[in-house]
């Protein structure tokens, strides 16, 4: 193992035709107590990654490295580190520590820790060719399916199934999901495979098209009304402005659920047309470990679809540029080392 790594540092946070990212040579992190170095295979790219290098999310430290989907192996271990085996896959997301004391953590709702660090903010991440992990927060994997197939579901797929449990989607219910990229298109299956009925609301054409291959009983514009009302809703278009648009679509007792990290500024609300009868609107913030463990599980028993874009770590910046011109089709994943 060489002394230093290829990585990618937000330089100055900016819009992407700014170029704030650059690609740098960094020393090879040495793992802490209870921490293991991770080799990165892949690690795909979360829309939080640009909100990050554009701005929308304010840098915690300079020049930090993003990326929080990451597969890899173990390279290294540091003092106290014993329960991962070196060379065994394993998966890193975007919650990276939580104190495990504070009210929150006591009571299983970690994401909500007010001193909790994530992954490619408070500290480097996956835009590299390695990076280190409490290994009480990173993920086994199964070694029989591609690693290009397993880094989306490690934000991509937590979040969306975190916000499918928050949107209380009942059984066989009729579910509503705007936006269509990384997230979403693995939170819809999950949800097919439960029973629901799935509605996808999305402007992108080829969004719409991929929807109704994975399952989905319409698919049709944004700011068009479904087929029918909806029990739940999740947004995962990072579109204040479609905010009432969810809401005015629920059938009563229907709950909505915004899934993004940031969300543009939502527009004034009617009280009767868009809360009256006991409709709920709700925020989704990380996830837990427990939400990991669930949706891992899950993918086991039903093998979800992948759609992918690939990248090598050269392209990281031109995968962002892709993403926010919406030139991408499911998740976009960095290749990084084999």
């Amino acid at each position: 193992m060489t002394d230093t790594m290829t990585a990618w540092v937000v330089r100055r946070p900016g819009p992407m035709a700014a170029r704030p990212l650059e690609r740098v040579r960094l020393p090879v992190p040495e793992p802490g107590p209870g921490e293991v170095l991770i080799r990165v295979e892949v690690c795909a790219v979360c829309r939080t990654d640009l909100h990050l290098a554009e701005g929308d999310l304010t840098p915690r430290r300079p020049r930090t490295v993003p990326g929080h989907e990451v597969v890899g192996r173990v390279a290294a271990r540091g003092p106290g580190a014993g329960r991962l085996a070196e060379g065994g896959r394993v998966g890193v997301a975007w919650l990276r520590s939580t104190c495990g004391a504070c009210r929150y953590c006591v009571r299983g709702a970690e994401n909500l820790c007010p001193y909790s660090h994530y992954t490619g903010w408070d500290t480097d991440g996956g835009y590299a060719e390695y990076l280190t992990a409490p290994e009480d927060f990173v993920y086994p994997l199964p070694e029989d399916r591609p690693a290009e197939r397993l880094a989306p579901l490690l934000c991509a797929g937590i979040i969306g199934y975190r916000a499918l449990l928050r949107a209380e989607l009942p059984p066989g219910g009729r579910l509503g999901v705007y936006g269509f990229g990384a997230s979403a298109h693995l939170t819809a299956q999950v949800a097919i495979a439960q029973g629901a009925t799935v509605h996808v609301l999305t402007r992108a054409a080829e969004a719409r098209r991929l929807a109704l291959e994975l399952g989905a009983a319409s698919a049709g514009d944004a700011y068009g009304a479904p087929p029918e009302p909806l029990d739940a809703a999740i947004l995962f278009a990072p579109v204040g402005d479609l905010v009432p648009v969810a809401l005015a679509a629920l059938d009563r007792g229907g709950t909505l659920a915004v899934a993004g990290i940031h969300l543009t500024d939502i527009p004034s609300l009617n009280y009767q047309e868009h809360l009256f009868q006991e409709r709920t609107l709700r925020s989704v913030t990380a996830n837990t470990r427990a939400d990991g463990v669930a949706l891992l599980a899950h993918a086991a028993r039903h093998p979800v679809r992948v759609a992918t874009t690939p990248y090598g770590l050269d392209d990281a910046d031109r995968a962002l540029a892709d993403l926010a011109a919406d030139r991408v089709t499911g998740a976009a994943v960095l290749h990084v080392g084999g």
